[in-house]
C-alpha cells in the first residue's frame, strides 16, 4: 500500500472504531496499518519522514482532507466545513463524529450516501421504547376488529424499537404516517356509523314519545334518554344515565306489578257485583213462578183454611225476597265503594309512575344528587379510580352562618341560598365533578383524577366564584361563604373513613376562622 492509501485506510479505521483523530491517534492507526514497529519510532527522523507522519503531518494531513473536502458539493461540501471547524477550535470530539458519520456514509452500501446513526443516549432508547409499546399496545388495542391494522401496529412497534439510523427511522416513519391515515380512515366510518344509529335512535324515541300520553309514566324516561343523546356523549354520562334507567325501571316494575294487583282486584268485584245481579234475577224469577203456582192453588180453594196456608206461603216467599233483594243491595253499595277505592289506588300509582324518574337519584330542592345517588357514583369512581391507579379526592363544605341566615331572611331565602351555592358550583366544575347535598346545608363533592392540591385549589377558586356572584334575595345582596375540607382517598379506603377525614378537615377550617380550605392528614 502506498501512503496515499494507508492514509484513507487510517482514516476510516478512526471513524470505525470511534476514536479521535488528534495527531497521535492518527500516527499509531498509520503505524499499525504501514506495520511499523514501536522500535522503529526511535529510527533517525529522515527514516520516519518517508514512511509515516510526525505529530504536525498528521495534523497537515487532516486539514489538507478537511479543505479538499470542503471544495465539494451538497453534503460532502458540509462534511468539510464541519472539520474546518473543528480544526480550528482543536476540538478532535466533534472531528471524530464528523468523520465516523462519514465513513458510515460511505461505506454502509458500497460508497452511497447513507444517513448516520442515531445518537443512542438513555432518552433515545427511552422514547423509543415509549413509542414502541404505544403502538404495540395500546394502539393495537383500539384497533381491534381490523385485524390487518392490528398487524401493523405491532410490527411497526417492533421496527421504531430497532430503529438505530435515520434510515430505519424514515422508513418508520413513512410506515406510521400511512398507519395514521388508516386510522383516521376508520374512526371517520366509525364515527359516521354512530352517527346514524344516534339519528335511528332518536327518530324511534320521538315517535314513541308521540304515542305517550302527557301524563305517561314512561315520558320520564323517553325525555332523559332525549337529553342526553342531545348533548355531547362521555363515557360517564352514558353510565350514569344507563344506571338512573335501571334503578327507574325497577321501581316501575314494582309499581306497575302493584297496579296490575289493584286492576284484577277491580276485575274481581265487577263480577262480583255481576254475579249478585244475577242471584238477584234468578231470585226474582223464581218468585215469580211461585206466585204463578199460588195463584192456582187459590183459585182451586174450597175454605178459608186452604187459602190461610196459600197466603202464609206467600208472605213467606216475599219475605225470602225482600231480604235477598236487601242483601244484594248491601253488597253492590259495598263493591262499588270498593270499587272507588280501587280506582284511587291506581290514580295514585300511575301518578308516582309518572314522577318516578325525577325522583329516584336526585334532592328535590337543590337538583343535586342524594345520598342514593352519591353512593352509586361513589363506588362507580372508586371502581375507576382503583382500577387505573388515579387520584380520587373529595371535599365536604358547609355554609358559614346558615342558622344566621334563615333567622334574618326566612327559611325561604335559606332554601333559594343552597339552589344559588348548587348552581355556582355547576357552573365552576367540570362536567366529570360531582355535587351531592349530603345533609341541610351541608355538601360534598366528588373530584376525579384530581390531585389534593388541585382539589384544594378549586375549593378556593369556587370560593371567589360565590364572592364574585352574590345572593340575591328581595334585590338585596347577601354575601354567602363555605368552610371546606378536602381529603384525598387512601388506597382501598371506603366511603365512610373519607367523610369522616373531610369532615374533620371542614370544621377545623370552620375553628380557623370561617370561609376556609383545609386539606385533611
Amino acid at each position: 500500500m502506498n501512503p496515499v492509501d494507508i492514509a484513507r485506510e487510517a482514516f476510516r479505521r478512526l471513524a470505525t472504531r470511534r476514536i479521535a483523530p488528534t495527531p497521535s491517534a492518527y500516527r499509531d492507526i498509520y503505524n499499525e496499518i504501514a506495520g511499523i514497529s514501536e522500535a522503529a519510532e526511535t529510527a533517525p527522523a529522515a527514516v520516519l519522514a518517508a514512511s509515516a507522519p510526525s505529530e504536525i503531518g498528521a495534523e497537515h494531513v487532516l486539514t489538507q482532507f478537511a479543505a479538499k473536502l470542503s471544495e465539494s458539493a451538497g453534503e460532502l461540501g458540509d462534511f468539510g466545513k464541519r472539520f474546518q471547524r473543528a480544526l480550528k477550535a482543536r476540538d478532535w470530539d466533534s472531528y471524530a463524529r464528523a468523520l465516523a458519520q462519514l465513513a458510515e456514509k460511505h461505506t454502509r452500501k458500497g460508497g452511497g450516501i447513507e444517513l448516520p446513526p442515531l445518537p443512542d443516549g438513555e432518552q433515545t432508547r427511552t422514547l423509543r421504547e415509549l413509542l414502541s409499546r404505544t403502538l404495540s399496545f395500546a394502539v393495537a388495542t383500539l384497533l381491534t376488529g381490523t385485524p390487518a391494522l392490528v398487524d401493523e401496529a405491532e410490527s411497526l412497534g417492533t421496527a421504531i424499537k430497532q430503529a438505530h439510523t435515520e434510515d430505519a427511522l424514515n422508513e418508520a416513519a413513512v410506515r406510521l404516517k400511512q398507519l395514521c391515515y388508516q386510522i383516521e380512515l376508520k374512526s371517520g366510518d366509525t364515527a359516521e356509523q354512530q352517527e346514524l344509529l344516534l339519528r335511528l335512535f332518536k327518530l324511534l324515541l320521538d315517535n314513541v314519545s308521540q304515542l305517550l300520553d302527557d301524563d305517561s309514566w314512561l315520558r320520564g324516561q323517553v325525555d332523559a334518554v332525549q337529553n342526553l343523546i342531545a348533548g355531547p356523549l362521555d363515557q360517564r354520562a352514558l353510565e350514569d344515565a344507563t344506571r338512573s334507567l335501571k334503578e327507574v325501571i325497577y321501581k316501575q316494575g314494582q309499581l306497575k306489578h302493584s297496579l296490575s294487583d289493584v286492576k284484577l282486584t277491580v276485575k274481581n268485584m265487577m263480577m262480583t257485583f255481576i254475579d249478585r245481579l244475577g242471584q238477584v234475577a234468578a231470585s226474582t224469577g223464581d218468585f215469580h213462578e211461585k206466585i204463578g203456582g199460588y195463584s192456582d192453588r187459590i183459585s182451586q180453594a174450597e175454605n178459608i183454611s186452604d187459602l190461610n196456608l196459600v197466603l202464609d206461603e206467600v208472605l213467606r216467599e216475599t219475605r225470602l225476597v225482600q231480604n235477598e233483594a236487601l242483601l244484594a243491595r248491601d253488597k253492590m253499595v259495598l263493591a262499588r265503594q270498593e270499587v272507588q277505592d280501587a280506582e284511587q289506588r291506581i290514580h295514585t300509582l300511575e301518578a308516582k309512575l309518572q314522577h318516578m324518574s325525577e325522583l329516584v337519584r336526585e334532592d328535590q330542592l337543590t337538583g343535586s344528587l342524594n345520598r342514593r345517588g352519591l353512593e352509586d357514583v361513589f363506588e362507580r369512581e372508586t371502581a375507576r379510580s382503583d382500577r387505573r391507579g388515579t387520584p380520587l379526592c373529595i371535599a365536604i363544605l358547609d355554609l358559614d352562618d346558615f342558622k344566621r341566615l334563615n333567622d334574618t331572611y326566612g327559611h325561604l331565602a335559606g332554601d333559594a341560598a343552597l339552589k344559588h351555592l348548587v348552581k355556582i358550583v355547576k357552573e365552576t366544575l367540570r362536567s366529570m365533578d360531582v355535587i351531592a347535598r349530603f345533609g341541610g346545608e351541608e355538601f360534598l363533592i366528588l373530584l376525579p383524577e384530581t390531585t389534593v392540591e388541585a382539589a384544594s385549589s378549586t375549593m378556593t377558586r369556587l370560593q371567589r366564584e360565590l364572592t364574585r356572584h352574590f345572593f340575591l334575595h328581595e334585590n338585596e345582596k347577601v354575601l354567602i361563604t363555605f368552610s371546606a375540607g378536602v381529603a384525598l382517598r387512601h388506597p382501598n379506603e371506603d366511603q365512610n373513613e373519607l367523610v369522616k377525614r373531610a369532615d374533620r378537615a371542614m370544621y377545623q377550617a370552620k375553628q380557623s376562622g370561617k370561609n376556609r380550605v383545609v386539606v385533611a392528614d
